[in-house]
């Protein structure tokens, strides 16, 4: 790894954070970390010291967002890789997930990441330079049955992405969106993971297809340690990719998704094309 840099995590207590930081920490590295629970936190990755910051964080609140950024920099002085990487999986149809269980999900897996951008780019703007790198899921490239809001939010966090990565180009910022599979972390437990709390008999397939991601928990193909990783590697790089897919299940997804499309939208040039004024 390069020379010592700072990076700022959300979502650290568990999962591809909590992995992150302690490969991190055990390479040297500075690392503010961020969790709604500082106790699980520090139980989880340790006690603050010299290269590491723990901190209790409310990402859907500016102020609290923004306090953090001011520890963090007010410590180790520069912030050069951001993580966004905080969020919770939701199931259920639109018509099942009420209002607020819905915008929930959006302040956290959203807004959350909208809040840590906008308070941490000042300091980037000013460093010129930094990498922003937003966590989002397969799912924000291709969702499956019942997985129709957590689908929404990571479409949210890839198409802002998208557009941050050339808003923030000229400052010397870089932005990258990791869009994994499943890794055998704690998403698919209670931890991680909301049902709708009226379910509808009538859905039948959204049932199933929540029991047969259920039973997938503890044996997901993806390997967490190797994620975090790669997530490190990238970031070191001269060019770091603006997409990252982990997994050869988000890979191939992602390429099914790319053939699917294209033919839909082949299916329909003609019409698609003919919609200017006539002549």
């Amino acid at each position: 790894m390069e020379s010592k840099r700072t990076w700022f995590i959300t979502g650290a207590s568990k999962g591809f954070g909590l992995s992150l930081v302690k490969q991190l920490l055990a390479a040297g590295q500075r690392v503010v970390a961020t969790s709604r629970n500082l106790t699980e936190l520090v139980d989880a990755a340790g006690k603050a010291g010299e290269n590491f910051l723990p901190l209790q964080v409310d990402l859907t609140n500016e102020s609290s967002v923004a306090a953090a950024i001011e520890s963090a920099h007010t410590k180790f002085k520069t912030i050069d890789v951001v993580i966004n990487n905080a969020g919770y999986g939701i199931g259920g149809s639109i018509e099942e997930l009420t209002d607020r269980e819905t915008r929930d999900s959006f302040d956290v897996n959203v807004f959350g990441t909208i809040n840590v951008i906008r308070k941490v780019m000042p300091v980037l703007r000013q460093q010129q330079s930094g990498h922003i790198i937003n966590i989002a899921s397969i799912a924000g490239i291709t969702g499956v049955t019942g997985w129709a809001v957590y689908a929404a939010t990571k479409f949210s966090v890839v198409g802002l992405s998208e557009v941050l990565a050339d808003d923030v180009r000229s400052f010397g910022v870089k932005v990258t969106v990791v869009a994994p599979g499943a890794f055998r972390t704690s998403f698919l437990t209670n931890e991680s993971l909301v049902i709708a709390e009226h379910p509808i008999d009538a859905y039948r397939e959204v049932r199933e297809m929540h029991t047969r991601y259920l039973d997938m928990n503890g044996s997901q193909a993806g390997d967490p340690e190797k994620a975090a990783k790669a997530i490190i590697d990238i970031a070191g790089g001269e060019n770091p990719p603006l997409y990252l897919l982990l997994g050869s299940d988000a890979y191939d997804r992602a390429m099914s998704k790319l053939d699917k499309l294209e033919k839909e939208f082949k299916l329909n040039e003609e019409l698609s094309r003919a919609m200017a004024y006539n002549a």
